[in-house]
């Protein structure tokens, strides 16, 4: 099972992406993580990226999405893949679209998850990161994954490492910013979701974020 992934900042994409990936036998492939593996290990297309990323440029799409299929060809994924964090625009999306189709990779499911964007702002500033493992969730505003007390410090529900913050989740205009980008229905991220919405490549699902996290995960396996 082949799965794509969009959701704001906030909405528990991680959250549910993490659900999905423990129910099925799929791995969780980040765009972020992609760049810093090729980088890290040298590649052609980590030294062409490094280049732009030390200058403080986007990675051009010729070499981001040579990197995800290079990635998603890779054995762990054999059994299926769940992309997040790519594409981020409409052009990204039909590039991404037409380049899995020639690669002969089935796109099997786009996943969407809906959240008001106030709603989502809120849930950033209370969200807490583990060391050990960002996709663990905790979340200081939830009881079903709420960080659990340890000699007097909150930790991780999951496996009990250490929480941080993110500077950028404490920082409304950062949020801001990562949220224009994702709601821009013309540029951004929901552009690139319109464009999975309409274009037939796997079957389009969209859930609402604002229910619990238990009530979003029945509604989204009751499509998959």
């Amino acid at each position: 099972m082949n799965i794509l992934i969009f959701g704001p900042n906030g909405s528990g994409k991680g959250t549910q992406g993490a659900i999905v990936q423990k129910k099925y036998p799929v791995t969780h492939i980040e765009s972020g993580g992609i760049f810093r593996e090729n980088i890290k290990g040298g590649t052609e297309l980590g030294k062409k990226a490094k280049e732009y990323i030390d200058r403080g440029d986007l990675v051009p799409d010729d070499i981001t999405i040579p990197m995800i299929l290079d990635r998603l060809k890779k054995d762990d994924c054999k059994n299926g893949w769940l992309l997040d964090g790519f594409p981020r625009n409409p052009a990204q999306a039909e590039t991404l679209d037409k380049a899995l189709k020639s690669a002969g990779i089935k796109l099997d499911y786009v996943i969407e998850i809906t959240l008001d964007r106030q709603i989502a702002k809120d849930r950033i500033m209370g969200r807490r990161l583990c060391v050990n493992d960002n996709n663990h969730p905790n979340h200081i505003a939830f009881p079903a994954i709420k960080p659990v007390e340890k000699d007097g410090k909150l930790v991780c529900r999951v496996c009990g490492g250490d929480l941080n913050t993110r500077a950028d989740d404490q920082d409304e205009a950062a949020i801001n910013k990562r949220h224009d980008i994702y709601y821009d229905e013309k540029t951004g991220t929901m552009a690139a979701v319109n464009y999975f919405k309409n274009s037939g490549s796997g079957k389009f699902v969209s859930v609402d974020g604002s229910k619990s996290i238990d009530e979003v995960t029945k509604e989204l396996m009751s499509h998959l």
